[in-house]
C-alpha cells in the first residue's frame, strides 16, 4: 500500500445508503428463504470481482465503522442489483470526529482537507475571520491523520513573534536532530528530515507576521525560507497554516482553503449536547446574527446555560439588540478592527463606513456602494482597498455584491457614529441608492430605492428623507399610448402599488412632525392616507386626508385640496357613509371641471358610477359611466387611477347588464395590474370576475378565483377588500346551496369590517346573513 492509499482511510456508506443496502439484503433473504451469510455474500460478489470480497471487507462495509475502498463497496452494491452513487459515499476520516461533542459540523471540511492531502498538496492555508474554527479544525485533522504533529506557534502580537531560527532549532531537537550553527544548515537538516518521514505541521495564527500586502514582515522575512521548505514537492510532510488574512508570497506554492462558518444544524447539535433546547426561532436568529461563528457558539452556549437556565429564547429576547454584550465576543471583534486600523487605515475607514448599510431588506450592497465610500482614496486604488478587506475575511462577497455579518456591522456602525465621517458616508450611500434605481418595476427595486431614506434618517436630514419618498420617477413598464396616463409616480405610490404599505405608514408617520416644508407635509399626509385606505383602516385614512385638505386649503394648494376631497370620498365609501361620499365626489367635479385639474373630475365620475351601481341606482350609474367612456381616450390619469378606471368600467358594465364588456374590462384591468405589479387592483378585479362567473353558473371557476383574490389581499394586509371578498365568496356558496360555508364566510367578512371600524359595512353583510338564516328550512 503506497503513502497515498495509507492516508486515504477509505470510504463509508452514508446512513441512508447503508439502510438501502441492508434492505436489499433482507429482500434477497425473503426471496430465497435463507440467511444471507457473509460467505453467501462472498459468493454473490464473485460475479463482479475475481474471488469475491473477503468477509472482513464485507463486515466493515455493513458495520459502517471502518472505511474500505469505493470499488469494494460498488461490488457489494452490484451484487444486490443496486447502483452506487457518489453521494452514497463519504470519506471515513470525516466520521472520526463524531464522538467529540465540541467538534461539530466539519465533516465536509475534513473531507476537503483529505482530498487536498491525497492530491499531494504540501501546504494548506486555512483562512477565515476570527472565531470560525480554523485552529480547531487544523488540530483535529492533524491529530487524526498523524497522531502527533509539530506546531510552530506565532505570537498574538507582532512584537512577540519568536525568531524562526530559534523555532527551527527547537523543532529539530523534538525530531531527534541537532541544529546547525548557521540558519541555512538548520533549515537544510529540517528539509531532509521532512523528506524521510511523514510529519504533520501546524503554523497557527499567521496574520501577526503579515504586512498590509499579505507578505511576511521585514523583521521576520526568514520565515519565507521555512515556508519554502515546507512547500517543497519532495517533502512528505503536510503543513496547515491558519490565518485571518490572505498569505501572498509569490515564491511559495500554497493551497488556500476558505473555511466557511458552521451551519445552523451544527449549532443545533452543539447546543443540544449542552442540554439547551433549540425549539422555536431563537436558534436560527442567533446563528444568523453571529454568522455561524464557532467561537460565538461556544461563548453563547455557556452564557445561556449559566445565566438563563438554558432558555435560548429568553436570551435572544433580552440581548438581540446588543450582539456584543458578551465580553469575549467583543474582544474578538475589536481586536480585528484595531489591527486593521494599525495596518491599513484606508481599509479600516472603509470597513467602518460600510456599517452605514443595514443589510436587511437589501442584504447585499453592489460594488458602487463601496466605491462611493472611498471618496478620500485615489480612484485607481479603490478596488485594491476593497480587496484588502476581503483578504482579511472582514467582508463577504458573492456575485459582485458585498455585506458584513451583523456582529462585524455592529462594531463598524459603532465606530462610524463616533467619527467625523458619519454624515458624508450616509449622504454618499443615499445617493448611490437613488441613482441605482432608475425605474421601479419590482418590489426589489422599491426596497433598494427606499434604502436611501434610512441613510437620511440616520443623519437626521428629514427634509431629504421626505424628498426620497415623494420625488417622482419614471415608470416605463406600461405603454402610455395604450392606457393614456402620466408615467411618473413617487416612491410612496410605488410602494402602495406593490403592496409595501406598512413601510409607507411607518416612514410617513415618522416624518410628518419632523419637517417644516408645508407642501411636503401635505403630500406625506396624502401618502399616509392612501396607505391607510389600502390596508382598510378608513378612520386613520380619513384623519390623514383631512389634515392634508386643511394644509392645502390654508396654503391655497388647489389641486392637493381636490385630491384630498376625492380621497375623503373613497374613505366614506369604504365606511358605507354613502351620502357623504356622493357629496364629496360631486364637490371634486365642481371644483376641478374646466380647470387644469379635470382629470380628478374624471376620477370622481367613475367613483360615482361605481357607487350608484352598488346602490342599484342604475340610471345615475349609466349617466356617469357614459361620461367615463367619453373621458377615456382624452383624459390622462395617474398610474393607479388608470387601473382603477378599467376596473370600474368592468364593475359598472356588469350592473348595467353588459356582461361581454364587463369581462373585457376586467381582463384589461387584470392584465394592467400584472404588468404594473398592482397586487390590490388585480385582487379586486378577480373578485369582479368571480362574481361574473357565479352569475353565469360557473361556480367552481368562481370559487378558485375568489381563493386567489383572498390570498393576494391577505398578502398585503388589505382588510377592507378582503372583507368584501369573503362577502362575495359567501354569496357564491349560497348559489351552491352550501349554507354552512355561507355562514362561515359572511362571519369572516363581518369580523374584518368590525376590525377596521366600518360598522355600516358590517351591518350590510349582517343583513345578508340574517336573510340567509331565514331561508334555511
Amino acid at each position: 500500500m503506497n503513502a497515498g492509499q495509507k492516508r486515504d482511510r477509505g470510504r463509508l456508506l452514508t446512513p441512508e445508503a447503508l439502510r438501502k443496502l441492508q434492505q436489499a439484503i433482507r429482500v434477497w433473504e425473503v426471496r430465497h428463504e435463507k440467511k444471507c451469510t457473509q460467505e453467501r455474500i462472498k459468493e454473490l460478489t464473485g460475479e463482479f470481482k475475481e474471488g469475491g470480497l473477503d468477509p472482513g471487507t464485507i463486515s466493515k462495509i455493513l458495520k459502517g465503522k471502518e472505511g474500505v475502498d469505493s470499488e469494494s463497496i460498488r461490488c457489494l452494491f452490484q451484487s444486490f442489483r443496486l447502483q452506487l452513487k457518489e453521494t452514497d459515499l463519504v470519506a471515513a476520516i470525516a466520521f472520526l470526529a463524531q464522538g467529540d461533542p465540541n467538534f461539530v459540523g466539519r465533516e465536509g471540511a475534513i473531507a476537503d482537507l483529505q482530498t487536498l492531502t491525497n492530491q499531494g498538496t504540501k501546504v494548506i492555508v486555512i483562512q477565515a475571520r476570527g472565531g470560525v474554527g480554523k485552529t480547531t479544525l487544523a488540530r483535529k485533522y492533524l491529530q487524526q491523520e498523524f497522531g502527533t504533529f509539530l506546531e510552530f506557534p506565532i505570537a498574538k502580537e507582532t512584537k512577540d513573534i519568536a525568531s524562526v531560527e530559534s523555532l527551527i532549532e527547537e523543532k529539530l531537537r523534538q525530531l531527534g536532530e541537532e541544529p546547525g550553527r548557521e540558519f541555512l544548515v538548520s533549515i537544510d537538516r529540517l528539509k531532509r528530515k521532512l523528506q524521510s518521514e511523514r510529519i504533520g505541521i501546524l503554523i497557527d495564527n499567521l496574520e501577526p507576521a503579515l504586512d498590509s500586502a499579505g507578505k511576511l514582515i521585514e523583521a521576520h522575512r526568514r520565515y519565507v525560507e521555512l515556508l519554502r521548505v515546507l512547500a517543497d514537492p519532495m517533502v512528505r510532510s503536510l503543513t496547515l497554516i491558519t490565518t485571518r488574512e490572505r498569505l501572498r508570497e509569490p515564491s511559495i506554492t500554497v493551497q488556500p482553503y476558505l473555511l466557511r462558518s458552521l451551519d445552523v444544524a451544527a449549532w443545533e447539535t452543539y447546543f443540544q449536547s449542552r442540554n439547551i433546547a433549540t425549539e422555536g426561532s431563537a436558534l436560527s436568529a442567533l446563528h444568523n446574527a453571529y454568522g455561524g461563528n464557532a467561537k460565538a457558539m461556544d461563548i453563547l452556549s455557556g452564557a445561556i446555560a449559566e445565566d438563563f437556565s438554558g432558555d435560548i429564547s429568553v436570551y435572544w429576547l433580552v440581548n438581540q439588540d446588543d450582539l456584543l454584550i458578551e465580553r469575549d465576543l467583543e474582544d474578538l471583534v475589536t481586536t480585528q478592527f484595531n489591527r486593521m486600523q494599525e495596518l491599513d487605515g484606508k481599509a479600516y475607514n472603509l470597513l467602518c463606513r460600510m456599517g452605514c448599510y443595514r443589510y436587511q431588506d437589501v442584504p447585499r450592497v453592489p460594488i458602487e456602494g463601496l466605491l462611493c465610500l472611498l471618496w478620500d482614496v485615489v480612484e485607481g486604488q479603490r478596488r485594491r482597498v476593497i480587496k484588502a478587506l476581503q483578504d482579511r475575511s472582514l467582508v463577504d462577497c458573492e456575485g459582485g455584491e458585498y455585506w458584513l455579518h451583523p456582529v462585524i456591522r455592529g462594531e463598524a456602525i459603532g465606530r462610524l457614529r463616533t467619527s467625523e465621517d458619519l454624515e458624508t458616508t450616509n449622504r454618499k450611500a443615499s445617493k448611490v441608492w437613488v441613482e441605482s434605481v432608475k425605474t421601479i418595476e419590482t418590489i426589489e427595486d422599491a426596497l433598494r430605492a427606499f434604502e436611501a431614506y434610512y441613510h437620511c434618517v440616520e443623519i437626521k436630514d428629514f427634509e431629504l428623507a421626505s424628498n426620497i419618498i415623494l420625488a417622482k420617477r419614471d415608470n416605463k413598464w406600461l405603454s402610455s399610448s395604450e392606457f393614456g396616463m402620466d408615467l411618473t409616480c413617487s416612491l410612496a405610490s410605488s410602494f402602495s402599488r406593490l403592496g409595501l404599505l406598512q413601510q409607507i405608514i411607518s416612514s410617513c408617520s415618522y416624518l410628518v412632525d419632523r419637517i417644516n416644508n408645508e407642501h411636503s407635509v401635505n403630500r406625506l399626509y396624502a401618502a399616509l392616507g392612501d396607505a391607510y385606505w389600502m390596508v382598510g383602516n378608513a378612520l386613520k385614512a380619513l384623519e390623514s386626508h383631512e389634515k392634508s385638505r386643511k394644509i392645502a386649503s390654508l396654503h391655497n394648494h388647489k389641486e392637493l385640496e381636490i385630491v384630498a376631497l376625492l380621497d375623503l370620498g373613497l374613505c366614506k365609501e369604504d365606511l358605507w357613509e354613502v351620502e357623504e361620499a356622493i357629496g364629496l365626489y360631486k364637490d371634486v367635479i365642481l371644483l376641478s371641471e374646466n380647470t387644469d385639474y379635470k382629470r380628478h373630475a374624471a376620477q370622481a365620475r367613475y367613483c360615482l358610477a361605481r357607487l350608484y351601481s352598488y346602490l342599484d341606482s342604475l340610471e345615475e350609474a349609466k349617466f356617469y359611466i357614459d361620461q367615463v367612456w367619453q373621458d377615456f381616450p382624452k383624459i390622462r390619469l395617474g398610474i393607479r387611477s388608470t387601473g382603477y378606471r378599467l376596473y370600474t368600467l368592468g364593475f359598472v358594465s356588469y350592473y348595467l347588464g353588459d356582461t361581454e364588456k364587463s369581462l373585457e374590462m376586467y381582463g384589461r384591468a387584470i392584465e394592467y395590474a400584472e404588468q404594473g405589479k398592482f397586487v390590490q387592483l388585480k385582487a379586486i378585479s378577480l373578485i369582479g370576475l368571480a362574481i361574473l362567473y357565479r352569475e353565469q353558473g360557473k361556480v367552481s371557476n368562481s370559487l378558485s378565483i375568489h381563493a386567489e383574490a383572498i390570498e393576494l389581499l391577505r398578502s398585503v394586509g388589505a382588510k377592507h377588500n378582503c372583507a368584501e371578498a369573503y362577502y362575495q365568496l359567501g354569496l357564491t356558496y349560497k348559489a351552491m346551496d352550501r349554507n354552512e360555508m355561507v355562514d362561515e364566510n359572511l362571519q369572516k367578512s363581518i369580523q374584518l369590517f368590525i376590525e377596521i371600524e366600518a360598522p355600516k359595512q358590517a351591518e350590510r353583510v349582517s343583513r345578508s346573513l340574517v336573510a340567509q338564516k331565514k331561508e334555511k328550512p
